[in-house]
């Protein structure tokens, strides 16, 4: 049976390893995780944030996940968007989820992200 979700892969085009570096260490504060060494040579990076795991995997040809996404829960959503948007990142609110405030980014290649914290009391 399901125990717990490991990690969500993104895509991204060859080459853009110090692009996603930017982003997910800086406006993210992730920290990479060094892939082993039979997967390195492949290209991408891993990043983690306490039990959070974002792999972006090198696809060629690259097409980045428009709608797809991970949804990816935080505290402090308005620094964090604040955070995000002080790169050049583009920060989208939306207000249709019930219970929660949350709003969507995308990282240097065009994969969409969604950050969302829930509503006290909810």
């Amino acid at each position: 049976m399901l125990a717990a979700l490991d990690h969500v892969q993104l895509a991204a085009p060859p080459g853009s390893e110090d692009r996603l570096r930017a982003y997910y260490l800086d406006a993210l504060g992730m920290t990479e995780i060094p892939k082993p060494p039979g997967l390195a040579g492949r290209g991408g990076c891993w990043f983690r944030a306490g039990t959070v795991h974002l792999h972006l995997g090198i696809e060629d040809p690259f097409r980045p996940a428009r709608k797809a996404h991970p949804g990816l829960r935080v505290t402090g959503i308005d620094a964090c968007a604040a955070r995000i948007a002080a790169t050049g990142a583009p920060v989208t609110w939306d207000e249709e989820l019930p219970g929660h405030r949350r709003f969507f980014s995308e990282d240097p290649v065009g994969n969409r992200l969604e950050f969302l914290e829930p509503l006290v009391g909810t």
